[in-house]
């Protein structure tokens, strides 16, 4: 996959034509529930929506879409984490601004047209207001997308005291992983064919660079899944069979959700 973010000066980063053709035009529900409320946060003299959900007081996770926007799976992320022991208050920016990718095709247009620095500005305004209500620390995790984001935070944006990025992988243009300045753990597929963003020799290569940072990090890489593992709704599983990807992700992704439970614990603990 070439790797190329269209605000960056690249090329596009672009899924595909790594997608099966059977992927059709998924009608799927929102899963929003009453426990998630809609807030609104400024920075740049820009209004933008954001959701939350968590304990009051509890240590912030900012949970960073993938390239479908704020969907099913982002809301049901961001509600498994508020609910994970001790408790935290997880937060999504909406990056795109309330549009929503229905299929492979409105969801690259979407990510095409992000501006990436300006996403990064929103999680700096997003960690920053977490911290204003009630968080004394706050930690980053993202997916697809997000999981590049999540890793650009950790060298970008302060106030980020931890960071867990799942399947993604920003370009040097944005942020160069070796100087991350917070604990980073990350988290891979085997099967992931998405060449230099996510796949093995891309997550390598991360860990080595992770290494040279001399902060804490882990990289792990699941055996016999692919992008996209930790989407275990039914409606996910949906899009992902739809997507080619006919892995059985179940039980890695209650194996990554312990580890991520573990190093959000540890680094976000008072």
């Amino acid at each position: 996959m070439a790797l190329f973010f269209k605000t960056l000066g690249s090329k596009s980063l672009n899924l595909r034509p790594h997608l099966t053709p059977s992927f059709a035009r998924l009608q799927i529900r929102s899963m929003a529930t009453s426990e998630i409320k809609k807030i609104q946060i400024q920075r740049d003299g820009i209004t933008f929506d954001a959701y939350v959900v968590g304990k009051e007081d509890a240590p912030g996770i900012v949970v960073i879409q993938e390239w479908w926007g704020v969907d099913f799976e982002i809301k049901n992320h961001a509600l498994k984490i508020s609910q994970l022991q001790p408790g935290y208050k997880a937060l999504i920016p909406d990056l795109y601004r309330g549009k929503v990718g229905l299929d492979v095709a409105e969801a690259q247009h979407l990510m095409d047209g992000l501006d990436w620095p300006g996403a990064v500005k929103d999680i700096q305004a997003s960690v920053n207001w977490l911290k204003a209500n009630g968080s004394q620390k706050v930690g980053v995790t993202g997916y697809c997308m997000g999981g590049a984001l999540t890793i650009a935070s950790s060298v970008l944006v302060p106030g980020v005291d931890a960071g867990v990025a799942f399947y993604g992988i920003p370009p040097p243009e944005l942020a160069d992983p070796a100087n991350t300045k917070v604990p980073i753990q990350a988290h891979f597929g085997e099967l992931d064919n998405f060449v230099g963003f996510s796949d093995i020799k891309a997550a390598k290569a991360l860990e080595e660079k992770l290494k040279a940072s001399g902060k804490p990090y882990e990289v792990h890489v699941y055996p016999g899944v692919a992008h996209a593992f930790m989407n275990t709704s039914p409606e996910g599983i949906e899009r992902r069979k739809g997507m080619g990807m006919t892995d059985d992700n179940e039980a890695a992704a209650e194996l990554a959700w312990s580890r991520f439970q573990s190093w959000m614990n540890r680094y976000l603990s008072s």
